[in-house]
Formats: structure tokens, C-alpha cells, sequence
């Protein structure tokens, strides 16, 4: 998103500043003249917190809603809490509110390396899927995915079909929920791996948004499937605090206890933060890039 955003690309939502970042910790400085005893969830200056923000958060300060605010676990260092917000509650829409998890269901990551998914995986492993797969361009990725986060597999995209690899492990079935932020180059291999009365939830479109001529979609009747997009910058407060209150009651306790992780990936002065972005664009991480400030 910030990568999009830096080069004009991104839909900014109408009160958003056109500084770059959503996602921040810090303590909290002061409260505006219409924020009474700190807001409903009773903030003090000097809480330790972080949140999510229409934008600004490559700053020294951000004004922010304090629907948007959680208090910072104290098991949690700065940068970890600065890597939740926007992925964690991503991955929380993509998976219960749009894609409809349940335990036992199915379900394929793709950029398995991403943060999202990083996210999504642990919370799959986490809700009892009958399977997780992930999709990512080398074998380290996969193997961290696997070995590390938890996925049950993983196919490289640069050397397998995925898709067929993907009905291969479920017996021909197909996998319920798919979270794909690639787009254009998947949306025919997303159709030919969803299971009948599958989900497939579309957040991104890294390869293009336009399909080439010879898709076939005669999956959705076939199989009825459900293709549904989504962002999360997009929503206003309301519908945000309500992801942020799932994050908070079923998120934020496992990250605690460290039955869950946030995995960074490297961390940068914001005054580097040239080489933060040019890293962001190298898509070789596996987790977040955190920029902080002195």
C-alpha cells in the first residue's frame, strides 16, 4: 500500500493526509477539546499504545481517533506493536468477515510470506483449519511458512501450478476460502482451486486488474462460487472499531502470551527510510519492515 501510495496509485481516502502510514505506536501526548476523559475506552496521557490511522504515520506525531487506539501489552516491544494493526485486522476481515471461516474449513494463503498472510496463517492454525496452503516465489518462503509459521503446505508459483497442486493435497476438492492479493495472473487458477461454495477474497491486484481474453468463469455457477473484494483504509471509524474490538478480545491475548508472533523482518531508522521502501520492493521479506523514530 505505501509503495502504491508513494507512486500516486493508491484510492487515499478523502480524509487522509497525504503523508504515508497507517499503522504507529507511541504514547499517547494529549487529547482533542471534543475527547472527553479519554474517550470511551478511558485513555490517559502517556499511555503506551498503538493503532491504525487513515494516514500519517510516518511522523513524529499523528492525531488519530481513539476508536483506532489499543493499549500496548507490555510484553510487546515498540516495533512489534507498530506490525499489528493494519495486518492483523486484515487478515481478520479477509478470513471471518468475508471469507466465512469456520473450524475445519480449508484455506490458501497466497503470498504466503506476506504479513497478511504471516497473520492469517497463525490465525487458521490457531481456529483449527482442516488444512492451510500458501502460495510464495522461492522455497525459503515456503519453508518458513511450513516450518515456521505453520502452514500445512506451500507450492512456488515460479516453478508449480499451483492450482493443480492445490487439488491434488484435497483430493480434487478445492480449498473453501482463498485471500489473494495478486490478482489479474490468479484469478483463473482462484476459480479452479475453490471448492464448491468456496470464498475467494480478493485485496489486491500486484499483477494487473484487467483478465486476459479465455478466462473461463463458469466456476462461479458451477461450483457457486462467491468473489468478493475488499480494503480495509476504505471503511469509516465505525466498522473499524468493531475489527478492532475482535483484534483486542481474541488477537491481542495469544500475541501476549507469545502463542502467536509478529515477525519482523528488519528495522530501520525512519531516516532510511528510502532504503526501507527499496527493501519493501526487493519482495524477498518475510514479515513487516518498522521504521522508528529517535
Amino acid at each position: 500500500m505505501d509503495l502504491l501510495q508513494r507512486e500516486g496509485m493508491y484510492p487515499v481516502p478523502p480524509q487522509a493526509p497525504s503523508t504515508l502510514g497507517v499503522e504507529f505506536s507511541g504514547t499517547i501526548e494529549d487529547f482533542g477539546r471534543d475527547v472527553q476523559d479519554g474517550g470511551e475506552e478511558g485513555f490517559k496521557a502517556g499511555d503506551e499504545v498503538f493503532g491504525l490511522a487513515y494516514g500519517g504515520a510516518y511522523a513524529e506525531f499523528i492525531s488519530v481517533s481513539t476508536h483506532m487506539l489499543m493499549r500496548k501489552p507490555k510484553e510487546l516491544g515498540w516495533e512489534e506493536a507498530a506490525g499489528i494493526p493494519e495486518t492483523w485486522m486484515t487478515a481478520t476481515q479477509a478470513m471471518y468477515l468475508i471469507g466465512e471461516f469456520a473450524p475445519g474449513k480449508t484455506i490458501l494463503w497466497h503470498a504466503g510470506a506476506s504479513s497478511v498472510s504471516i497473520a492469517g496463517i497463525q490465525l487458521s492454525k490457531g481456529d483449527k483449519a482442516g488444512a492451510i496452503f500458501v502460495t510464495a516465489g522461492s522455497q525459503e518462503k515456503i519453508d518458513f511458512c511450513v516450518k515456521e509459521v505453520g502452514a500445512t503446505a506451500g507450492f512456488n508459483y515460479h516453478m508449480q501450478d499451483w492450482a493443480k497442486e492445490v487439488l491434488a493435497a484435497t483430493d480434487g476438492k478445492g480449498v473453501d476460502i482463498i485471500v489473494d492479493f495478486v490478482g489479474q495472473n490468479y484469478f483463473q487458477g482462484n476459480l479452479d482451486a475453490a471448492a464448491r461454495d468456496g470464498r475467494i477474497v480478493h485485496l489486491g491486484a500486484m499483477s494487473g486488474t484487467k483478465l486476459p481474453a479465455g478466462v473461463d468463469i463458469g466456476g462461479f455457477v458451477r461450483k457457486r462460487l462467491r468473489f468478493e473484494g475488499s480494503s480495509l483504509r476504505s471503511r469509516d471509524e465505525e466498522y473499524q472499531g468493531k475489527l478492532r474490538d475482535t483484534l483486542v478480545e481474541h488477537v491481542m491475548p495469544l500475541l501476549g502470551k507469545g502463542e502467536m508472533k509478529v515477525y519482523v523482518e528488519k528495522v530501520f531508522s525512519w531516516e532510511n527510510i528510502v532504503e526501507a521502501h527499496q527493501l519493501m520492493e526487493s519482495n524477498k521479506t518475510k514479515g513487516k519492515i518498522i521504521c522508528t523514530i529517535e
